[in-house]
C-alpha cells in the first residue's frame, strides 16, 4: 500500500493499495548425453487478484487499463530450448536474465521475462562470459510481450520503444574468490548504449569481514537517438563491515552529465543507493546511504532478520528552477519458518517513508509471503 498523501486535486489518486497472489512454476530439464547436450526450460506465471478497486490501482502488482478496471487474473507461459557444449550454454526463447545491465527484478508480484537468446561460458576458471539479444519483453504486471522502453531516473519513457536489447560482458573472480572485476556493454537499440565497470572485494580481518562494491556506468545516446541526446555517468560505492550477526553499510552515489540514469523500463539496477521506492538517480544527484542488517540467529532466533536503511540525496537538477532534494527510510523485518508444515515459508514486512521536494512523497507498507516448493 502506497499513500500519496501530499497529492491534492479532484483528478488525483491519493493511494495505491492492492493484494494479490502470484504463482511461478519453473521446470528445468537436464541435458541429453553426448558432446553436445540439448534440453528445455519452461516457465509459467499466474497472478490472481485478491483485492483491488477504483482509486487504488497502479501498485505494479496487477494490470489495469485506461478504464481503471483490474482483471481477476493474468498469466504468461514460455519456454526456452538450450544447448550445452563443455561449459558453454546457449538458450533461445523465454528468459529471465540477470546481468548488471539488465538486472533481474522481483520487486512486484511476478518478474519480467524477455524473449531472445543468451549465451554463457565458463571455460576458463574464474572467468564468466555472457552475451545476448532480446527482441521483446514482458512487464511485471502484463500477460503479453511488447517492445522495450527506457526509464530515465524515475521517469518512464513509454512513448519510445525498440525491439532489440543487446549485451556482452565478462566477470572474473580471483584472489581465492575474494575479488571480482566486471566489464559490460549494453545497447537499447536506437535509444541508449551503456558501459559498466565494477570491482567487488571482501576481506576477513579477525572476527570481521570487510567488503567493498564500486562501480561506474557510462551512458550515451545510440543510433537514431529516439530519446534525443543522453549523457549520464553514474558512480557508486558501497562499503560494508560484518561482525557476527551485524552488517553495517555506508554508500555514496553520484550522477554526472545532462541526464538522469537510463535503464530498461520495469527493471532495477545494482546502483549502490537504489532502493525499493526512490532510485536516487536524478540528473546530477548526489546521495549517501547508511544501512544496518541483523541476523537474529546470533541471539538464538534463526530465520529472523532485519534491515534498517536511510538514504539522503540532493543537488538534483530538476529543470524547475530549484535544487531537488529527497530522502528515504526503509525498515524490513523478515522471518523464515525453520520447521513444521510452514518450513521455508518467508514472511517479510516492509515499511517505507520517502520524501522529496520535486516528486511525490510516499508512505508505503508491503507484506510479502514467499515460498519455494521443489517438486523433484
Amino acid at each position: 500500500m502506497r499513500d500519496f498523501s501530499d497529492i491534492v486535486g479532484p483528478s488525483q489518486q491519493s493511494k495505491s493499495e492492492e493484494w494479490a497472489q502470484g504463482f511461478i512454476l519453473n521446470a528445468k530439464s537436464g541435458y541429453t548425453p553426448g558432446v553436445v547436450g540439448f534440453g528445455i526450460d519452461a516457465i509459467g506465471m499466474l497472478g490472481i487478484k485478491l483485492d483491488s478497486g477504483g482509486g487504488r490501482v497502479n501498485t505494479g502488482l496487477l494490470p489495469s487499463g485506461a478504464s481503471g478496471k483490474v482483471p481477476d487474473s493474468f498469466s504468461r507461459v514460455g519456454a526456452a530450448v538450450k544447448m550445452r557444449i563443455s561449459k558453454t550454454e546457449l538458450k533461445i526463447g523465454e528468459l529471465t536474465p540477470n546481468p548488471p545491465v539488465l538486472t533481474f527484478s522481483d520487486i512486484r508480484l511476478l518478474p519480467p521475462t524477455y524473449q531472445g537468446a543468451s549465451i554463457l561460458s565458463q571455460e576458463i576458471k574464474g572467468l564468466t562470459l555472457q552475451a545476448g539479444q532480446f527482441r521483446s519483453g514482458s512487464l511485471l504486471n502484463r500477460s503479453g510481450h511488447s517492445n522495450m522502453s527506457a526509464k530515465l531516473g524515475h521517469v518512464p519513457q513509454l512513448s519510445i520503444a525498440t525491439d532489440r536489447f543487446n549485451y556482452v560482458g565478462a566477470d572474473y573472480r580471483f584472489n581465492q574468490d575474494k575479488t571480482s572485476a566486471g566489464v559490460w556493454y549494453a545497447q537499447l537499440d536506437n535509444i541508449y548504449k551503456q558501459q559498466f565497470y565494477n570491482i567487488k572485494h571482501y576481506e576477513p580481518v579477525g572476527a570481521w569481514v570487510l567488503g567493498a562494491n564500486v562501480g561506474i556506468y557510462d551512458s550515451k545516446e545510440d543510433g537514431s537517438q529516439r530519446l534525443g541526446n543522453i549523457d549520464n555517468t553514474a558512480y557508486f560505492s558501497l562499503l560494508s563491515a560484518k561482525y557476527q550477526g551485524s552488517t553495517l553499510y555506508v554508500g555514496y552515489q553520484s550522477m554526472h552529465g545532462d541526464d538522469a540514469f537510463p535503464r530498461v523500463f520495469n527493471n532495477v539496477s545494482p546502483l549502490g543507493n537504489e532502493v525499493p521506492t526512490y532510485e536516487f538517480a536524478g540528473r546530477e544527484e548526489r546521495s549517501w546511504q547508511l544501512r544496518h542488517d541483523y541476523d537474529f540467529a546470533f541471539l538464538g532466533a534463526p530465520g529472523l532478520a532485519s534491515t534498517v536503511r536511510y538514504i539522503r540525496g540532493n543537488n538534483v537538477k530538476t529543470g524547475m528552477g530549484y535544487e531537488g532534494r529527497e530522502w528515504e527510510r526503509d525498515l524490513d523485518l523478515a522471518y523464515t519458518f525453520q520447521s513444521g508444515v510452514l518450513k521455508d515459508l518467508n514472511v517479510k514486512l516492509r515499511n517505507v517513508v520517502a520524501r522529496s521536494n520535486y516528486r511525490t512523497d510516499i508512505d508505503e507498507n508491503r507484506l510479502i509471503f514467499s515460498y519455494t516448493w521443489k517438486l523433484l
